[in-house]
């Protein structure tokens, strides 16, 4: 298939660019930042605001879009794009939905419409509209799309200050924090298992119209978190290890990073049942996952 990539270079991107590489003709569009060459890909540098890069764009089966934050990104990507369009992949987030409900939501629940505050909240109000303008866009121009709403992404090339940061801690300073009142729950995805979730959506008829939740079976608090960090980490970085008692009111004096929900006011947990139905996902056990990615990490951090 010859798929348009919007985005594709950095961590979900990249790791779903490496993936389709081999089976598919994949062309991507972003600002240059980071070169995918030698996977073998086509790249377009241009800015989505900017159409002009579009003039080098013909016809394409699938366009995945991986960098879509606000409302108009999707119809302005559309309306640019001079070929046909065989389907649109939306990439969105299990922040969609509607909070506070106290259920474990399923793709079917209702989504956020309230203003939330803060850069979580202007990220839930972009995603929740790009997903309603992906649906009329594509209404009109008789597009097939498909949503999928990643939770909280882990994996190799996530240099975002998330378990990243934690390996850092572990590593450079022999140290982890230990959250003593922190009863927040939350949910990862692996990566790999994310990008998987796009190549079975691709030219796939059963996920026209469709969103999926992709999220792994295990439900995590920082406790359990941490101690699968310490099960994979090296023995002799075990032994020396340091935990550090900390409220919450006193990492974030002390700047200690608290990047998932730390207390039960945050926890939203989401059912995969869905995408392990339709699209035949197995995900990645945390434990597995977790070993690959404090050993591609301890290559950048220790020492």
């Amino acid at each position: 298939m010859k798929v348009l990539v919007i985005g594709g270079s950095y961590f979900y991107g990249r790791v779903f660019v490496m993936e389709a590489a081999g089976a598919h003709e994949v062309t991507l569009w972003n600002r240059g930042t980071y070169s995918m060459a030698d996977f073998g890909v086509r790249q377009i540098t241009g800015d989505r605001h900017d159409g002009t890069a579009a003039a080098s764009c013909g016809d394409y089966d699938a366009v995945v879009d991986f960098c879509a934050y606000e409302a108009g990104d999707v119809r302005s990507m559309i309306e640019c794009l001079p070929g046909r369009i065989g389907q649109y992949i939306l990439i969105s987030t299990v922040d969609v939905y509607e909070r506070g409900t106290g259920v474990i939501k399923a793709e079917d629940a209702p989504l956020e419409h309230r203003a939330l505050p803060g850069e979580a909240g202007a990220y839930i109000a972009g995603k929740t509209a790009l997903e309603a303008e992906l649906r009329e866009v594509c209404g009109e121009r008789g597009i097939p799309y498909t949503v999928l709403r990643p939770a909280i992404l882990y994996g190799p090339y996530n240099y975002a200050p998330r378990e990243s940061i934690y390996i850092q801690m572990l590593l450079q300073n022999h140290a982890l924090p230990h959250f003593t009142d922190a009863d927040g729950a939350f949910q990862f995805v692996y990566v790999k298992d994310a990008a998987q979730a796009v190549l079975k959506c691709l030219g796939n008829e059963r996920t026209y119209g469709q969103a999926y939740n992709l999220c792994q079976d295990q439900t995590l608090t920082y406790d359990s978190f941490f101690q699968m960090l310490r099960a994979v980490a090296d023995p002799e970085v075990v032994e020396n290890l340091t935990q550090v008692p900390l409220t919450l009111a006193q990492a974030a004096v002390q700047g200690v990073p608290v990047p998932f929900p730390a207390v039960q006011a945050e926890t939203e947990l989401c059912d995969n049942q869905k995408s392990k139905a339709e699209l035949g996902l197995v995900y990645t056990e945390f434990e597995e996952g977790m070993r690959r990615t404090y050993n591609a990490f301890k290559h950048v951090y220790a020492g």
